[in-house]
């Protein structure tokens, strides 16, 4: 039987239902017929509701130091978020002064996290790159200004000291593992005793009370904080889990790596795992060659139900799935859907794990994505076609409008409802700039839809309005459309690229290889130097192909790349080049690397440049 032919694991999924209205001007309105189900606006009922229903039930569990698995219950996690609530109250914590996590992911930010929120304290947890990778602290210091935050959260004291005397000045600090003279230490303000005031905290808690200010990456600058609300996150839950009802009840087994600081690991996974009584495994891996070494090791113990990831992490995952079938046999054991966001996966990507799940089930398994952001707590739309392709985003959540507007070539899109955030944390000027006159919030994004005929079909990213940019004769370049192809036709050569042609005659391309991939292919060791890899003939022989093959395809100026040149160069956080999650920002690139940018629009071909040798397009 031939793979695609080949039958999917049964599971229950919300069919596509969509309604959709075209006004006369073009703009087009889309919503589910599916009604949103009653849910709760307080995000901690759902952690007293499973300490109650399923008190035994592991919620939370992470590697302890001697190695073994440390696990925490409903009941347990219960019982120490109010006594943390009560210190946080007695430390005078509110919405004028809330709460700072820097650290990852733990077991002990989990539980901080859960008791500021229900006694109606915001708390940011913020990117730990901006503590250890960044050499000024401006993007911490900028957070720390913007929140006056009454209390800081590190896991350990040592570990966070430049930091904390960089921005912290005289705030109290708490910590788990080796306190500063001056910190509070966790194990102690665990005994704080719980008084009645935590229950009327609680009770003050409403739809609209802030529940934490997630950081934007600052792709434009420095990073705005977005305001998810309890009503917010709360109204995503249901969302998603209407739309996945094979999440209900227990049905989710996690174990994941993906940031709390980042709404996909934080408001999406780690929420959904309270939402629904699940249990999580916190994962100490990462999508890196070394990373993944400790997400195997995990993986070994823990069977998920769903498997979230990057693609970047799915695509470091196969090579040990293919090579160890007692690893594959776990993996696949439970296994109900594989679900990826953060960027476009590649197909060879998509290929690998539908072969593998065929090897090892005998069936294929969903693989789905959507469209998220942190303004919308974060799932505004998923894919739950059996058999779709890569890329196709599937359709709004119920509870969610879409709002599509003709912007040239393009439609931008917008949306309205119950989980987009009320705007930005003390940012007048960008909350009002953030919302049209209907309400709906502007993404910034281009969709397309697979079937203008037929919404139900899903949609496709057609780039982000403000990175297209026109060539000199006028023509409009679909910049993220254009990069995907790019990356796509690298088939693992290329991890990213930054597009260029604004007011030139033709379009080029600063490509970021894929280091392993790269260095196999040119037989060098691990530690190769950047230089010695973007020099090797057989990876430019590579990329060669890969812009012959584009050019070949390509229909004009506008998606016809003639000149490439591979980065040897490290990004820069503190410069914006790359934000805490890994991917690059085109913008500040093209500002900070002119003299790279120019050599690809030089006369002659200088060396490191490589060009397309077939007859360019007018």
């Amino acid at each position: 039987m031939k793979l695609k032919e080949t039958p999917f694991l049964d599971i229950n999924l919300l069919s596509p239902d969509i309604q959709q209205e075209v006004r006369e001007d073009g703009v087009i309105y889309l919503k589910s017929r599916a009604s949103l189900q009653p849910h709760p606006v307080r995000i901690t009922e759902r952690l007293m509701h499973w300490a109650k229903a399923t008190p035994e039930r592991i919620f939370l569990a992470a590697r302890a130091k001697n190695g073994d698995w440390e696990s925490l219950s409903f009941s347990q996690a219960w019982q120490k978020v109010q006594h943390l609530a009560a210190y946080l109250l007695n430390s005078k914590l509110s919405s004028e002064k809330p709460l700072i996590i820097l650290s990852g992911n733990s077991i002990e930010h989990g539980l901080l996290a859960l008791a500021a929120m229900h006694v109606g304290i915001p708390y940011a947890p913020i990117s730990p790159a901006y503590s250890f990778k960044s050499k000024d602290f401006a993007k911490l210091r900028h957070c720390f200004d913007l929140l006056r935050p009454g209390l800081v959260f590190v896991q350990n004291g040592h570990a966070f000291e430049r930091a904390l005397e960089a921005v912290a000045d005289n705030t109290q600090v708490l910590a788990v593992d080796t306190p500063l003279d001056g910190h509070d230490v966790f194990e102690e303000i665990l005994k704080t005793s719980v008084t009645p005031s935590i229950a009327a905290a609680h009770q003050s808690v409403t739809f609209d009370t802030v529940a934490k200010v997630l950081f934007t990456s600052g792709s434009t600058g420095l990073p705005k904080g977005v305001i998810n609300t309890h009503g917010n996150i709360c109204t995503n839950w249901q969302q998603i889990t209407q739309t996945f009802p094979l999440m209900e009840n227990g049905g989710l087994q996690l174990i994941d790596w993906l940031p709390w600081n980042h709404t996909f690991g934080g408001n999406h996974n780690f929420g959904l795992t309270l939402y629904n009584g699940g249990s999580l495994y916190i994962d100490g891996g990462a999508p890196t060659p070394q990373g993944m070494i400790t997400t195997v090791e995990n993986l070994r113990d823990v069977a998920p139900t769903v498997y979230f990831n990057v693609p970047r992490g799915f695509e470091e995952l196969i090579p040990h799935l293919r090579a160890d079938k007692a690893l594959c046999q776990h993996f696949f054991s439970q296994l109900k859907m594989f679900f990826y966001a953060g960027a476009s996966m590649p197909q060879h990507v998509w290929d690998g794990l539908e072969q593998l799940a065929y090897d090892t089930t005998g069936k294929r398994l969903l693989i789905s994505t959507g469209l998220g952001m942190t303004e919308a707590s974060p799932s505004a739309m998923f894919n739950t076609t059996l058999g779709s392709a890569a890329g196709n985003l599937g359709v709004p959540v119920p509870g969610l409008e879409v709002k599509l507007i003709p912007n040239e070539d393009k439609m931008e899109t917008r949306f309205r409802g119950k989980n987009i955030t009320l705007g930005y944390w003390r940012n007048p000027t960008a909350t009002r700039e953030a919302f049209d006159e209907e309400g709906f919030y502007k993404t910034g994004d281009a969709l397309k839809m697979l079937d203008p005929d037929d919404p139900n079909q899903g949609m496709i990213f057609d780039g982000r309005i403000a990175e297209d940019f026109k060539l000199n004769t006028g023509t409009w370049v679909s910049v993220g459309v254009l990069r995907g192809k790019l990356i796509a036709a690298g088939n693992g050569l290329i991890q990213d690229a930054v597009i260029t042609g604004m007011d030139q005659s033709y379009l080029g391309a600063i490509v970021f290889p894929e280091w392993n991939h790269c260095r196999n292919l040119a037989s060098l060791p691990d530690g190769a130097a950047m230089q010695q890899v973007v020099e090797s003939p057989k990876v430019v022989a590579a990329l060669q192909a890969v812009l012959d093959k584009l050019g070949q395809e390509s229909t004009g100026s506008s998606n016809c790349i003639q000149k490439a040149i591979l980065a040897d160069f490290e990004l820069s956080l503190d410069k914006g080049e790359i934000t805490d999650k890994g991917s690059i920002n085109q913008r500040a690139i093209l500002k900070n690397r002119v003299r790279i940018v120019e050599k690809l629009y030089e006369k002659n071909i200088p060396l490191g440049v490589i060009g397309y040798k077939r007859k360019t397009h007018a």
